[in-house]
């Protein structure tokens, strides 16, 4: 797709007429016009379109360096503390591992059927229309997706920062204005181009596989060695509380947190209908390997004391096993952490879009790059969203109490599989993948139970008033989306502002997953 401009467009409630030869003539609102050539597909005409960059072996990477990220390296011990046990720990993790499995899965028949990006965002509005996919985006757009990317972040920056601090903690401000700058470094690769955002995201995940391959090795080495004095007590001490089980089962799934990053990026998914569930197949279970065997090589090495207490898995695994070579998992776990924020960005920025582009956020957040073909706009406004998270720094906490809200959307999700089943059979529209229906039904039972478990096993008044934020939302639907009240004076403003400083111009789906 290729544009010929003429004049910058300057506003957004513009009118595009088709002329004869599949030039858009776009009347501005001073009276003037542009020509632009667009793609006409289907009978959807877009000014400017996202380009489909993402192959197979970058949607794998995806997957994988984003749910691979500080945490198997920073501290696994959730789950062995709850647990009470090696056996049960591992089989904890390996379960979590096939939960997230079966959940992407019934992602990949939604992403394949539906082949908007947005993820939940879209299939949630296509099974049970505009409110229910507003709170989502609400609850997203505005804390869950930058509280994420400043976490990444922020953990990165600490790392960096700590060898100047060797006696004390790192200096709060040091550590802020860093994290600033990898949020600001990140977006900008994003803004920049597709392919370095991609590229970037498969050196970085190589490099994390890297570090977990000397983990497991390390492992391997010390268990040959005779160090299995950790493994050999197998099941010993184990807790078989439904509620211990289900809050270890709780951490485990956390840590597998981002399996459904693909779905994000579907419209930039090279054939989505082969990718999308070969990446999930290839992505899931590599993951699952990997946490596995990292934490049998953890728990060959040290003690459980020792797992318990440390703030850092990784670098204490490495004092024991690399002796002069340990500055090795530091390293690992910043350069993880870049990957993490990297993928959280890239996915983040287009919820943001197709929220816009649904009507349910500001227009120009769905306008995107005309010559970059990025969203520009959407991953600038989480960039800023995120910044202001990291001012006062008590992001771990607003983590804590929205996080519940994940698993309430996955089994809102889970809803919409089967609700679609029935809407729209399958003799009546092609899904190129397909699960048994158990699965959805399975994968929504444990969403359930994994929204009530943290609040019944300890209720406190934050997930109250986290509760009252999402519900709060329909205080904004209604106005603005529902009756689409509008301050144009003050939105026109903003767009120009955008259109004229980051030459974003409008975007409007066109439905071509195969080319």
């Amino acid at each position: 797709m290729s544009q010929k401009k003429k004049k910058r467009l300057s506003l957004h409630d513009t009118e595009a007429i088709m002329a004869t030869n599949g030039t858009i003539v776009q009347k501005l609102f001073d009276g003037s016009s542009i020509e632009t050539t667009a793609r006409i597909s289907e009978g959807n005409i877009s000014i400017v379109g996202l380009k489909r960059r993402v192959g197979l072996i970058s949607g794998t990477a995806l997957i994988v360096g984003t749910m691979i990220g500080s945490g198997i390296f920073v501290s696994p011990k959730g789950v062995l503390e709850r647990s009470g046990s090696v056996g049960l720990s591992l089989l904890v993790w390996t379960g979590s591992g096939l939960i997230s499995l079966l959940g992407a899965l019934c992602y990949a028949e939604l992403g394949t059927l539906i082949t908007k990006s947005g993820a939940e965002y879209s299939y949630i509005l296509e099974s049970f229309g505009g409110l229910l996919a507003f709170l989502f985006s609400w609850i997203s757009v505005f804390v869950l997706k930058p509280a994420m990317l400043a976490i990444i972040c922020m953990t990165l920056s600490e790392y960096i920062v700590q060898p100047f601090f060797p006696d004390c903690a790192p200096d709060s401000s040091a550590v802020k204005l860093i994290t600033i700058f990898f949020i600001v470094t990140i977006t900008f690769v994003n803004c920049y181009s597709v392919n370095l955002a991609t590229s970037t995201q498969n050196v970085f995940t190589a490099a994390k596989l890297l570090a977990i391959i000397i983990i497991v090795i390390g492992g391997i080495v010390k268990l040959c060695q005779g160090n299995t004095g950790l493994i050999t007590k197998g099941f010993q001490g184990s807790k078989f509380k439904f509620s211990d089980i289900a809050t270890a089962f709780y951490s485990g799934l956390w840590a597998y947190d981002g399996w459904n990053n693909l779905n994000y990026v579907t419209e930039e998914l090279i054939d989505p209908y082969r990718n999308l569930p070969l990446a999930i197949i290839c992505g899931i279970p590599m993951v699952t390997i990997c946490y596995v065997l990292v934490n049998i090589s953890y728990m060959t090495v040290m003690t459980t004391d020792e797992i318990l207490a440390s703030d850092a898995v990784a670098v204490t695994w490495g004092s024991h096993v690399l002796g002069v070579a340990a500055i090795i998992m530091p390293i690992s776990v910043a350069l993880s952490s870049f990957g993490a924020g990297n993928g959280s960005c890239f996915t983040s920025g287009r919820l943001a879009f197709v929220a816009a582009r649904e009507g349910h956020l500001i227009d120009v957040l769905s306008y995107i790059d005309m010559d970059r073909y990025t969203p520009s706009t959407a991953l600038i406004f989480n960039a800023f969203l995120s910044i202001l998270m990291v001012i006062p720094g008590n992001i771990e906490s607003l983590i804590d109490f929205f996080s519940f809200t994940a698993w309430l959307f996955y089994g809102a999700t889970m809803m919409a599989l089967i609700v679609l089943r029935y809407k729209s059979p399958y003799k009546d529209k092609s899904r190129p993948y397909r699960v048994h229906l158990s699965v959805p039904i399975v994968v929504l039972l444990i969403s359930i139970y994994l929204v009530i478990a943290p609040i019944a096993e300890q209720p406190q008044i934050e997930y109250l008033y986290a509760t009252l934020y999402i519900v709060s939302g329909i205080l904004f639907y209604i106005p603005f989306v529902v009756y689409k009240i509008r301050f144009p004076n003050l939105i026109n403003g903003i767009t120009k502002v955008c259109q004229l400083l980051l030459k974003v111009v409008p975007c409007e789906y066109g439905p071509d997953p195969c080319n």
